[in-house]
């Protein structure tokens, strides 16, 4: 049964319409984003590896080299299997520093133009003859279908239907960040349908060709050969090298690496694709063998790499082999648009950037998309010349595994840039040049003499002869052999750069070395300044503001660690862009950076945390105990109720912990990395004072902050600072940690709890009160009613008199009582006054009680003397102290009060002739709600307050007592004003 040609090409392109449909559907947003973001469809992405060898070609290598043919894909189950340690970092780099190809990431391992030119070229080389098989076929799949020769044009159609769609959906953006997400759901569902054409086609060899199971053993026992030919290869075959291969092929093939990282949408996606896609080849595969027997059953004349056409031929329906042939079409439309998306990267950074670079007056992002997409119909041509210039009679196997050789000399390459660290440009050149040229001579060379293109006088069929080995052992060993070679051997007799040795820690291990050195430009308008003058300022400003995005960074920040980070953020976003080595060339010319310069400990500490944070997730054993610890350690001071901040030897804040944003206001994200004196007042100059004071300790500093008074207590402790001995002045130089003690709760408390004492203490007075008042009222009242029967003028004005006196009497009682009741809850009001005018308002006070008006109470204060401090305060502890001698008197005792000055301090007695206390009663005295009287007749506050406000003046008070003989209270207070520390609000 034939077709016509017309309508298979027609179901091809329909085909191909329909690959349009579903990608425009996934990047229109008609795609659910879950569903294009599911893992599965990331693995089924990866299915670009079976191309037309696993659909047309499986089956005549099963033929000639039996269950060998299996290792092709055992191979990349293996690499697979090896996701932790092979595949998790390669995508690690690749995501970090946006590197888009396997020339990128040697580019950028080894810190060489030259490295990424000889990547490129030698995998298009490489790669050539691979996308010569996909075309050839296609072509041959039409001319097997139509029983006709196919035309060149319709070749050439398919190439040119394949430029379209690379060009639409697989070069539609510029930057790495942005993924090709139609292009990734539609290789899925390509994979899907040349899985669901070959098991239909292998289930119709089963039961249609078969009918079924049973008949199928029942011929195979009647053609043993047919088993026997599948396992001798085994036995006698390249099975190692075979496997090797395709282990090299899993991820260095350009279409396995691009769609394996460069459109990696999710990292966690492929811990699932380590299972889910050797499942998928696994499927694949089997129906590789029923296929085989049946195209043998049927005496199908066709090579057996086109058995999977051959035995639908015959089928009755031409759905079957139409199905068939779009299965074809789709393993070998996949594999050339992804692989020339792919190469087309490589090109643009490696040949056309630093041959032709645009000038800065040319749109740098449309100049790279109409290069990429010029690079991509260039490449897809060059694979049709190259199917064209070949010979009919190579098999597809054999044109897939010379690709698969040629990419394996990209192995030994791949493991030095993942585990040496002493690998270099040098070793990694020599190597790959020695081991393509053997390539070239062992597989391409004989290829193109077979094709008629060149003739060549190397006969390399004796030379395998005489080795023992078969064509794919003898270049696959020796190629890889001398590679492996001249890449240890030039490694070790060279020294690296100091940009390879920078890039050699971060592939060869997750280091946490800080960034180090300082920008030349001082700020994100400078930055943008410098690169356009080779970007152009629209690409300059856009890269700029993208960075400064990823970081969360505001566009006027001008610290120096900041800018560090933007520029590095900067230099991957343009490796993404235009290369890793073109992009380290531009960021080093426009943006120098001074290496000579110390990172701040801050820095250090900030990105080594939040790479701690990155990896966690990776951490095993002991370094995730120590991480855990890390963590615990770090909480504590973070959740510490005392504010926290450690400087480093530059005064530059490294930690500033929860209570201190409480306290000051300011968020950690906007103090650390900041030095000292400039975080905003009040702060920067407190701490910035203290850090530079010789205390170690200040209690009770008063500090105006948003128009009120705060009080904090300040202690510190310095970190020695491990340098080298022989530099004593970086070793004077520490790192310290101060501790911010919040006392404003304290004090508002304590300042309330005086105000209840006085309140108290009014209360305790109020009798008194009312009889010192009600005596004048009563003259008063007299006075008032003898007056409107009085005439003669003198005795009026002497009633008028003796009014006023009462009335000013009354006055000073009242004035007393509320100057004492006042409540200052903010803080104290000092200012200087005379001592003698606040013991008699504390006498008047006290005679308004009960006891004071038996006691006699004295004033032997001098007149001249004067205090400096809190009037109010100081007044409440005369108070409460001739009132405790009063209480501890009997009728007609004696309380006085004498002063004098010693040197800059004023000492203040007051003697009492009462009851005494007790020795042991003593030593609690001063303690709050502690009282010698009985129960109901004291609030214990008196005497502890009394303390308090006596050591907020930098005083000191004694008790002196003997019971039965009376008690002496000695207080010593500072006599000038910068004696008194509280007192200092310019801090």
């Amino acid at each position: 049964m034939t077709h016509e040609l017309g309508i298979l090409f027609g179901a091809g392109f329909i085909y191909l319409l329909l690959l349009f449909l579903v990608a425009y559907a996934a990047d229109s947003g008609r795609i659910p984003e879950r569903l294009i973001r599911h893992p599965l469809v990331y693995a089924l992405s990866l299915g670009v590896y079976a191309t037309s060898w696993s659909y047309y070609g499986s089956v005549g290598f099963a033929q000639s080299e039996g269950y060998l043919f299996l290792t092709i894909y055992i191979g990349v189950t293996l690499a697979f299997a090896l996701t932790p340690v092979l595949l998790q970092p390669i995508l690690r780099l690749t995501r970090e520093y946006q590197l888009t190809s396997l020339a990128d990431l040697f580019a950028f391992r080894f810190r060489s133009q030259l490295a990424g030119v000889l990547v490129t070229l030698f995998m298009l080389i490489g790669t050539l003859p691979y996308i010569a098989l996909q075309i050839r076929a296609v072509t041959e799949s039409m001319r097997i279908l139509t029983q006709e020769a196919t035309p060149q044009v319709l070749a050439f159609g398919f190439c040119l239907t394949l430029i379209l769609f690379a060009i639409l959906f697989g070069a539609r953006h510029v930057s790495p960040r942005e993924k090709h997400q139609g292009l990734v759901v539609a290789i899925a569902f390509e994979s899907l349908v040349k899985l669901l054409a070959l098991i239909t086609i292998g289930l119709f060899a089963l039961f249609g060709i078969f009918s079924g199971p049973g008949e199928l053993n029942q011929w195979l026992a009647a053609n043993p050969q047919a088993v026997d030919s599948l396992y001798r290869p085994v036995r006698e075959g390249p099975w190692l090298t075979l496997l090797f291969l395709a282990f090299a092929a899993a991820f260095l093939l350009p279409r396995q690496f691009h769609m394996l990282f460069a459109e990696n949408l999710d990292p966690r996606a492929i811990r699932t694709a380590s299972w889910a896609f050797p499942l998928y080849l696994f499927l694949i595969n089997l129906a590789i063998p029923p296929i085989l027997w049946a195209g043998s059953r049927a005496g199908v004349s066709l090579d057996a790499d086109y058995f999977v056409l051959g035995i639908t031929l015959d089928s009755g329906t031409s759905w079957l082999p139409t199905l068939a042939f779009i299965g074809g079409v789709s393993a070998a439309s996949a594999m050339v648009i992804v692989t020339t998306v792919a190469l087309s990267s490589m090109v643009l950074n490696h040949i056309l950037l630093p041959w032709v670079y645009p000038y800065p007056q040319v749109n740098l992002y449309r100049w790279l998309q109409s290069s990429r997409r010029v690079i991509i119909g260039a490449i897809i041509l060059a694979g049709y010349a190259f199917y064209v210039l070949l010979q009919q009679n190579q098999r597809l196997v054999e044109l897939g595994l010379i690709s698969f050789v040629a990419v394996a000399q990209f192995l030994p390459g791949i493991i030095g840039l993942l585990y040496w660290k002493r690998a270099n440009r040098n070793g990694f050149i020599a190597g790959l040049m020695g081991g393509m040229l053997v390539w070239g001579i062992t597989l391409l060379v004989p290829l193109l003499d077979a094709s008629g293109f060149i003739r060549s006088e190397i006969d390399i069929t004796t030379m395998q002869t005489i080795t023992g080995l078969s064509k794919w052992e003898f270049s696959s060993f020796f190629s890889i052999s001398l590679n492996l070679l001249l890449f240890v051997t030039g490694s070790l007799l060279t020294r690296q750069s100091r940009g390879e040795r920078d890039a050699a820690g971060a592939c060869c291990t997750e280091s946490f070395t800080p960034l180090s050195g300082v920008v030349s430009a001082s700020s994100t308008e400078q930055f943008t300044q410098e690169l356009s003058l080779v970007l152009g300022w629209e690409a300059a400003e856009k890269e700029v503001q993208q960075a400064l995005s990823d970081l969360g960074m505001s566009p006027t920040e001008t610290r120096p660690a900041e800018l560090r980070q933007l520029r590095e953020r900067i230099e991957r976003n343009l490796s993404g862009l235009i290369g890793p080595q073109l992009a380290h060339i531009i960021i080093n010319r426009r943006l120098s950076l001074d290496t000579h310069a110390k990172t701040a400990l801050a820095d250090s500490m900030r990105y080594v945390e939040e790479r701690l944070e990155e990896s966690r997730s990776r951490l095993q054993g002991m370094t995730a105990d120590l991480d855990n610890l890390r963590r615990y350690q770090r909480q504590i001071l973070l959740d510490l109720p005392l504010g926290v901040c450690t400087v480093d030897r530059e005064h530059s804040v490294v930690i500033w912990n929860l209570a201190m944003e409480v306290m000051t206001d300011l968020p950690a994200k906007d103090a650390v990395g900041v030095t000292l004196h400039r975080l905003p007042a009040p702060w920067g100059n407190l701490l910035s004072g203290f850090a530079s004071a010789q205390d170690l300790h200040i209690h009770h500093m008063e500090v105006k902050h948003q128009g009120k008074s705060r009080w904090f207590n300040l202690h510190k402790a310095t970190i020695p600072s491990p340098v080298p001995a022989d530099h004593p002045v970086e070793q004077a130089r520490t790192s310290q940690v101060m501790l911010l003690e919040d006392l404003t709760n304290l004090e508002t408390l304590e300042a309330e709890l005086e105000h209840s004492d006085r309140l108290a203490s009014i209360g305790r007075l109020a009798a008194g009160v009312a009889h010192e008042i009600g005596n004048p009222v009563t003259g008063i009242a007299s006075l008032a009613q003898n007056l409107r029967h009085e005439r003669e003028p003198e005795l009026i004005d002497e009633s008028i008199e003796e009014i006023l006196r009462q009335t000013q009497r009354i006055s000073t009682i009242i004035q007393t009582l509320m100057n004492f009741s006042r409540s200052d809850p903010l803080g104290k009001n000092f200012h200087q006054f005379p001592l003698r005018e606040v013991v008699d308002e504390a006498i008047r006070l006290v005679r308004l009680t009960r006891n004071g008006r038996q006691v006699e109470c004295l004033n032997a204060a001098p007149a001249g003397l004067a205090l400096f401090g809190d009037r109010q305060s100081l007044s409440q502890v005369l108070v409460n102290l001739f009132s405790n001698a009063c209480d501890a008197s009997v009728p007609g005792d004696r309380v006085e009060l004498l002063a004098r000055e010693n040197g800059k301090r004023v000492i203040i007695e007051i003697l009492d002739q009462g009851c005494g206390i007790d020795e042991q009663q003593q030593a609690f005295i001063f303690e709050p709600f502690f009282t010698t009287k009985p129960v109901g007749e004291g609030t214990g506050l008196g005497l502890a307050m009394a303390y308090k406000i006596i050591s907020d003046h930098n005083g000191s008070i004694e008790l002196d007592s003997q019971p039965g003989v009376g008690t002496r209270v000695i207080i010593e207070l500072p006599k000038q004003a910068e004696s008194i520390h509280a007192a200092d609000t310019d801090h």
